[in-house]
């Protein structure tokens, strides 16, 4: 199940971050999820509620996910999403985009205004 690895980073990531800035606690998480990776956001979702329920600087952050479509390239000159044949000349292209799984923002709380 790789859905519980990518939830475990996403919570490592984010309590690291909010250590190293001195923060009390998480509030929001927002997480790119390429649709080409073959990840399922609810099950990461689901799992990072379960891995943050007994941490008081992370219980109750919010994890947002942002799901990013395919972008692809092709040698031709094609850019588009495509991602089996290039529609201008028939050729496999190459994915420039959507595969990714990528922590794009953590919002914390630090207690000051």
């Amino acid at each position: 199940m790789h859905e519980y690895g990518i939830a475990y980073d996403i919570y490592a990531t984010a309590r690291r971050t909010a250590l190293d800035h001195n923060a009390s606690h998480v509030t929001r998480i927002t997480v790119n999820f390429g649709k080409m990776a073959m990840i399922n956001p609810e099950q990461v979702s689901f799992l990072f509620e379960t891995l943050t329920v007994d941490d008081p600087m992370m219980n109750g952050a919010e994890i947002v996910c942002e799901i990013i479509s395919p972008r692809t390239r092709c040698e031709c000159g094609y850019e588009g999403e495509e991602i089996y044949v290039c529609p201008d000349c028939g050729k496999l292209p190459t994915l420039i985009a959507g595969k990714e799984i990528v922590v794009k923002n953590i919002e914390i709380d630090t207690g000051e205004e």
